[in-house]
């Protein structure tokens, strides 16, 4: 089987649907996957307010897309260090969720598999990377104020579990 290179424009997209936007993560042939982490300093985990879409300006984990010959623990690390200047160790795997949206026609628009670690702060001062509007620590009781995804609360939750073990 061929491969096409990750640089080609029409990489993995569905008879030409990308969104005008040059969204490249919209009309997919196959879902991209995501990895992230919930970062724990104690009882406080950090959040980045997002400075892309889906979900601009909302409070998320920190996190993005896995580069092709890298692996999921690489790619949360790299990203968490991209996203937040931060360096982390991986405490444990959380969970593994889907993200599926359709547009008006019922055709699937967005579809990322996401997979989301729980890691434990090491060092860095915590500031916001070019894909993030900011950053934050937060303790658990912060959450029900915060408007996140249920999916993403959960997360969270079960995060503080392994991390502090």
């Amino acid at each position: 089987m061929d491969k096409i290179p990750k640089t080609d424009p029409g990489f993995g997209h569905d008879d030409g649907l990308a969104a005008k936007d040059g969204d490249q993560r919209t009309y997919l042939a196959h879902p991209f996957v995501g990895v992230g982490a919930v970062v724990w300093r104690g009882d406080e985990f950090l959040l980045v307010r997002r400075g892309k879409e889906p979900r601009r300006g909302e409070w998320t984990i920190p996190g993005g897309r896995q580069d092709i010959g890298e692996t999921v623990r690489e790619t949360a690390i790299r990203e968490i260090m991209e996203e937040t200047h931060v360096q982390i160790e991986i405490a444990g795997l959380v969970d593994v969720i889907d993200a599926i949206n359709h547009d008006q026609d019922g055709r699937v628009r967005f579809h990322a598999t996401l997979v989301d670690f729980a890691a434990r702060w090491t060092g860095g001062e915590a500031k916001a990377g070019s894909d993030a509007m900011g950053v934050g620590w937060f303790r658990l009781d912060d959450l029900p104020g915060l408007g996140l995804w249920d999916e993403t609360n959960r997360i969270i939750r079960e995060s503080a579990l392994i991390a502090r073990s």
